[in-house]
């Protein structure tokens, strides 16, 4: 005869069973999303909470995918960006929505321009609910078109791993960049049977993208480069976004061509490679009978095409096709993936010599190197000297001496990024970060926090100026938590001082001051508040011996540090006098 005990056994055994039956044939919306994620490769997803997407959590747990919440979304956008740039994989952020989406709008417009492929997922209301005015309901879809490469909602639970796959895959479709999904609370939360849930196979809905464009296109450029006296290339943010910085550097290395970096393909070469050069860009592009530009539109930074010479045949190489060819008409363009067109290239020129050339280009490397000398050496009195107040020449090329062979090198902020970008030189590839061509400020925290967590065992150091260190700070506590301490070197001036220059240049010093003049803040007092490191230093000679305590007290305690470095206000870039950014 069976005991009450046994009936308590069997009803739990039984309750048990169904528990495992419901698990395992049927699933959530916020769960597919966790298995589509997972298929698409992410292991992390940058987020801050919301009532609209906790079932999503739910789903990354049962995954394996972890969950780092921030304090605030632009945040956690643009440590999605950065993590993206840092694996080569999807970055992925989650917000809730209303204002969760709209603080996330300058991480996804950043990755917008910067070819960044990101996934941002966020919440919105009950379908149940639509156009009655609830919560946080905003029209999501229409506000992230113009800066995403995919914009759409969920409709139906079914749908959603399908949605998520579909959204992913045009991230990486011709030049990298962001994509957006909106899913309701009700799709999200819906379980329905696993086997009417609509899961694309891993690996088996997408076309290779390592295209190499036209093949005679191939031939012809090989042609030219072969022939070429005074060759030059600059490879832009898609060479290193793409992984396609080793059969770069072979090309370069079999063709003898000299070549210039930007944005993340900074570090790509060694400085004491031959064919690395780094300051005589203008001068070559004046100068060189063929340029070769890879990877990079010609935007501002590019004069818009017209910095180059007219003379020169100009060839371009883009994963984009409405890239090639805007701003500037080019003798030969090819659409495709960098390092396949490359490959392809170096391929079909080998074998081919011209004597001729061979000989004129080594002339001309010698030239561009001689010129490099000079520049270095003018330079170099602003790079040492002990002026007081600091010169942010001075803090630049003490944080490349500081560099090591593993550090990971962000620059956020406006003058003392430009600034550094003629002083710090990373080791390695990769190792490189700024705001990309949208000039976001903020990006800074988000990024180290992203390059750290993806490379827990390199060093991170971001470089801020004082007012973009202000605008994102305190998510430094949330890479604190999450294990990923990182060094913040700020550049203080107490001024938005790429601004202000122009302010007091054409309105007069009276009136330079308005709208950019910020407050004496004592930044290394943050670095202590969230139980790091922090040491404020007024003094040039300070600067190193300040950077090496940080870096200790990071490795002794697991904390971030900050050292506010006060720098001169009324120092400011080349690129800032010439107002270049806005010609």
């Amino acid at each position: 005869m069976a005991t009450t005990a046994d009936k308590v056994k069997s009803d739990t055994a039984t309750d048990t069973l169904a528990q495992k039956s419901r698990s395992t044939d049927v699933v959530s919306g916020g769960h597919l999303v966790a298995k589509a994620l997972k298929n698409e490769g992410v292991d992390t997803i940058f987020t801050l909470c919301g009532g609209h997407i906790i079932d999503i959590y739910d789903g990354c747990i049962d995954e394996g995918i972890r969950i780092v919440d921030v304090r605030h979304e632009q945040t956690a956008a643009h440590a999605a960006d950065g993590y993206a740039r840092q694996t080569g994989k999807l970055g992925c952020v989650v917000t809730t929505a209303g204002p969760g989406c709209t603080n996330a709008v300058t991480g996804v417009a950043t990755a917008f321009r910067s070819e960044s492929p990101i996934l941002h997922i966020g919440g919105q209301s009950s379908l149940t609910q639509h156009k009655q005015g609830s919560l946080q309901d905003l029209p999501h879809v229409d506000m992230m078109t113009p800066i995403t490469k995919f914009a759409s909602g969920v409709f139906s639970t079914e749908r959603v791993a399908d949605m998520v796959s579909m959204a992913a895959r045009e991230c990486f479709n011709g030049a990298y960049g962001p994509s957006y999904l909106e899913i309701p609370r009700d799709i999200l939360d819906r379980e329905i049977p696993l086997d009417s849930a609509v899961i694309p196979e891993k690996g088996a809905y997408r076309s290779s993208v390592k295209s190499i464009g036209d093949p005679d296109s191939i031939e012809q450029l090989a042609d030219i480069l072969v022939k070429a006296k005074r060759p030059a290339v600059l490879f832009g943010q898609q060479v290193w976004s793409s992984q396609s910085h080793h059969k770069a550097m072979s090309f370069v290395r079999s063709l003898d061509i000299p070549s210039y970096m930007n944005g993340a393909s900074r570090g790509m070469m060694r400085q004491d490679d031959p064919h690395h050069f780094d300051r005589t860009r203008s001068d070559a592009f004046k100068n060189a009978d063929v340029i070769l530009i890879v990877g990079t539109p010609f935007d501002f930074r590019m004069g818009y095409g017209k910095r180059i010479s007219k003379d020169a045949t100009l060839v371009q190489i883009d994963q984009s096709y409405a890239t090639v060819g805007k701003n500037r008409d080019i003798s030969l363009g090819l659409v495709g993936d960098p390092g396949a067109v490359l490959a392809a290239v170096e391929q079909a020129a080998s074998g081919r010599t011209d004597t001729g050339a061979k000989a004129a280009r080594q002339q001309w490397m010698q030239e561009l190197r001689k010129i490099e000398a000079t520049k270095l050496e003018k330079l170099m009195p602003m790079f040492t000297t002990d002026q007081n107040p600091i010169h942010p020449y001075r803090l630049a090329y003490e944080i490349n001496e500081f560099l090591g062979e593993d550090t990971i090198y962000i620059g956020d902020g406006g003058d003392i990024v430009t600034i550094s970008a003629q002083a710090v030189r990373p080791r390695n590839p990769g190792q490189w970060m700024d705001p990309g061509a949208l000039g976001s400020l903020g990006v800074g925290t988000g990024f180290s926090m992203a390059a750290k967590l993806a490379h827990p065992d390199k060093e991170v150091v971001c470089l801020y100026g004082d007012g973009s260190f202000g605008m994102t700070a305190f998510d430094m506590e949330t890479s604190q938590r999450f294990g990923a301490p990182y060094l913040a070197v700020i550049g203080n001036n107490s001024h938005m001082n790429q601004i202000r220059y122009g302010q007091v240049a054409k309105y007069g010093q009276e009136r330079g001051n308005i709208g950019n003049k910020l407050g004496d803040v004592p930044f290394s007092q943050f670095g202590q508040m969230i139980g790091g490191y922090g040491e404020e230093v007024t003094e040039a000679k300070e600067i190193q011996p300040a950077m090496q305590r940080a870096r200790e007290a990071i490795a002794r305690t697991g904390k971030c540090a900050v050292v506010n470095v006060w720098v001169d206000p009324n120092e400011y870039a080349p690129g800032t006098k010439a107002q270049t950014m806005y010609k």
